[in-house]
């Protein structure tokens, strides 16, 4: 088979770790017989510098004509960039959120795994992730307060700033399928995070849920206050298998999740709508103070290639050829500077891609 992926390799770190991610598919594609053919595209701070706009039209019609997308990072240092002095919808951030809002992509996996390999770069007890753990969580991406109505006013001589959240139960329903068909491929459990003791969104939220999981009888249902589900991430991260929310409570618990890993470095992420058309990318941002030194870690995109084969290619096979050759090579011992251990082997971004790629089977 071909496969039509737009690459957007971005800004920062963005194009060497897109560069490593593509010779792993080459030669994934090369062992299972499949081609993929690449279009490289500009978003971000290198759009803005080209065009005048993060993301513009005739870009985002090219990714629509893919069949999926492949990003490696957008965004600069915000002290020293000058993209930073225009107005927000054309930071290099806007491109983000418009090409999620242009592709229809209203559903983020973010896998959260501890590999037994990195164990020690955890910053929680050996006694709270013995064992290792693996949930993802499934963050709705276009609605809710990011994407409201917002303003700033003045009001009787006092400056006033307003940021709507609103969700309608059709936006609610779609995101909680996602997450019940996800959870039917894993341990077949959704913890609902909201904040329903406080919020009319989350209110509607909680019931929509409800209604959806009577479709999955064999899926376990819990509710969880956004609160009390930051603080059991880090108390006892092995208790999650799919941990369905909103946006911004998405946004946050993500993060909080990447770091009980051990690295950012290390995180996919998938952004999906109602067809098989995705974007893809790693979970950590642009890093511009290591840009072009050969220091950025390319496991987390490398792994989002990975799911890109599997949820919109449905190529289970190749893409378990993947994450097992990652497992690989930290089981012999490399590691990039930002997993770094003792009387572990130091690489760069390159040989790292290089080795991935030398363990495909």
């Amino acid at each position: 088979m071909n496969y039509k992926v737009a690459v957007i390799p971005g800004d920062g770190i963005g194009p060497e770790i897109i560069a490593e991610a593509r010779k792993v598919l080459d030669k994934t594609g090369e062992k299972y017989g499949h081609t993929f053919e690449y279009q490289e595209l500009l978003m971000g701070g290198c759009s803005i510098d080209a065009y005048g706009e993060p993301l513009t039209d005739e870009t985002l019609e090219k990714a629509r004509a893919s069949d999926s997308v492949l990003l490696g990072a957008v965004g600069g240092d915000v002290g020293k960039s000058g993209w930073y002095e225009l107005p927000p919808d054309k930071r290099p951030e806007a491109g983000l959120l418009k090409i999620r809002k242009g592709l229809g992509l209203y559903a983020n996996i973010r896998p959260a795994v501890l590999f037994d390999e990195l164990s020690g770069a955890c910053p929680l007890k050996e006694d709270i992730t013995n064992g290792g753990f693996d949930f993802v969580v499934m963050r709705e991406l276009t609605g809710g307060l990011y994407f409201g109505e917002r303003k700033t006013i003045e009001e009787n001589g006092v400056l006033k700033a307003i940021d709507t959240l609103t969700y309608d139960e059709n936006e609610i329903r779609r995101i909680a399928k996602w997450g019940f068909d996800v959870a039917m491929k894993r341990n077949k459990r959704v913890c609902s995070v909201d904040k329903a003791n406080v919020l009319d969104s989350s209110r509607l939220w909680r019931k929509v849920v409800k209604e959806v999981s009577e479709e999955y009888p064999e899926v376990e249902l819990t509710d969880m206050l956004v609160d009390n589900c930051a603080m059991q991430i880090v108390r006892d991260p092995k208790q999650f298998d799919v941990i369905l929310t909103e946006n911004m409570f998405g946004d946050i618990l993500s993060d909080e999740a990447s770091m009980v890993t051990g690295s950012i470095g290390m995180l996919s992420s998938a952004s999906l709508g109602s067809t098989k058309l995705g974007l893809y990318e790693p979970s950590h941002g642009s890093a511009p103070d290591i840009a072009g030194q050969d220091k950025a870690n390319p496991l987390a995109t490398i792994l989002s290639a990975a799911m890109m084969l599997r949820y919109s290619f449905d190529l289970g096979k190749e893409a378990d050829a993947i994450e097992d050759a990652v497992k690989q090579v930290l089981k012999e011992g490399y590691r990039t500077v930002d997993i770094m251990d003792n009387g572990k082997t130091l690489v760069g971004t390159k040989q790292m891609g290089d080795l991935v790629t030398a363990h495909i089977k």
